[in-house]
């Protein structure tokens, strides 16, 4: 079966362009030094994580517990959840996950360590600890180097954590003082710090020129996405995943209406720097998906010159990749423009 005979809307990777991409940041991270921890929040395929780790890996990152089970279950024997892990709810799933997997836990506070303990009490098992700092994004983080210091003295104290290093994203201008501070702090306590981790896929090629930074997580850098693209760390080439759907609908000379909305391409944007609408109609860059509802996207053709026609197919560059991959049950798989393959998702909607 060739791409064009399936049914739209469908999400499409292109298994070559993935192998590339894979292979790309792995050799990046192996001559740099970096340890490789990929985020498996875009893909959630445990075929792609244990690719990942066969080409060298260390290991993978999950957000939440249920996709982190779906990972270990598939026999990635070494995750870390950048998510905080709080409550007594999520102590069982915790310790279930902790017995299955080498387990790190990033976290900012002390109610999230004790829930962390709790559970590697449970599962008779030690579980690392990486604190998570804030380097300019405002979002989870410790404020100051002493937070690092009294969660380190915490976690080392308790019996059943072990504390490893620390954690941001996304890097921010902060990252590089915080570290040096912090690390001085910890060394003068006489607490080691194996791990300085850093994420995401915007600014990953020059992670090597960040002094005390040890390791990488990265996510859309397995398909890349419109976002990545205008970022300037990948090529329309390099993008492996497009959504194909169908031009259902031309009411009127500049517009067309195509079956896929919100519930395929999401509702993400992107900087108005990089462009407008839904995502990048790539035979008809200068058409605009202005709208999305549920079924419908609403395409102004105003500034194109070529215009598709009612039954026409198109590619779609997404925004955001990830947020498609978790609205969709199925991923198409191609290589060299032929389906090979029709792969479920087993990390979709996982959100616990």
């Amino acid at each position: 079966m060739r791409v064009d005979d399936l049914d739209t809307p469908v999400p499409v990777i292109d298994l070559d362009r993935v192998e590339h991409n894979l292979t790309k940041m792995q050799a990046y991270c192996d001559r740099h030094g970096l340890a490789l921890r990929p985020h498996i929040k875009t893909h959630k395929l445990p075929q792609f994580a244990l690719r990942q780790i066969e080409l060298g890996a260390v290991g993978i990152t999950c957000q939440k517990i249920s996709e982190a089970m779906v990972m270990a279950e598939a026999g990635c024997a070494d995750i870390l959840l950048t998510y905080p892990i709080v409550g007594a709810a999520k102590v069982k799933p915790l310790a279930d996950l902790a017995g299955k997997t080498k387990l790190t836990v990033a976290l900012d506070n002390a109610v999230a360590l004790d829930t962390v303990a709790a559970a590697a009490a449970e599962a008779g098992v030690e579980i690392g600890i990486l604190v998570e700092f804030d380097s300019g994004d405002g979002r989870c983080g410790v404020q100051t180097p002493d937070e690092v210091l009294t969660l380190a003295r915490r976690a080392a104290g308790n019996g059943l954590t072990r504390f490893r290093g620390l954690m941001t994203y996304p890097r921010g201008p902060r990252t590089l003082p915080f570290v040096a501070e912090t690390r001085a702090l910890l060394d003068g306590a006489g607490i080691a710090v194996e791990t300085v981790s850093v994420g995401g896929t915007p600014g990953c090629w020059d992670t090597h020129e960040l002094p005390g930074v040890t390791e990488l997580r990265v996510g859309t850098y397995i398909y890349h996405d419109r976002a990545t693209v205008g970022a300037g760390v990948a090529t329309l080439d390099e993008c492996a995943v497009h959504v194909h759907a169908t031009v259902v609908s031309r009411p009127t000379a500049d517009r067309a209406v195509l079956d896929c909305g919100s519930k395929t391409l999401s509702s993400d944007r992107v900087a108005p720097s990089v462009g407008e609408g839904y995502g990048l109609i790539l035979d008809y860059p200068d058409a605009v998906i202005v709208r999305v509802n549920e079924e419908h996207a609403v395409v102004d053709l105003s500034k194109s010159e070529a215009k598709p026609e009612i039954g026409d197919r198109v590619m779609i560059l997404p925004n955001h990749v990830c947020v498609v991959t978790n609205l969709h049950d199925r991923m198409a798989i191609t290589r060299n423009g032929e389906v090979v393959g029709d792969w479920p998702v087993p990390a979709r909607g996982c959100t616990r």
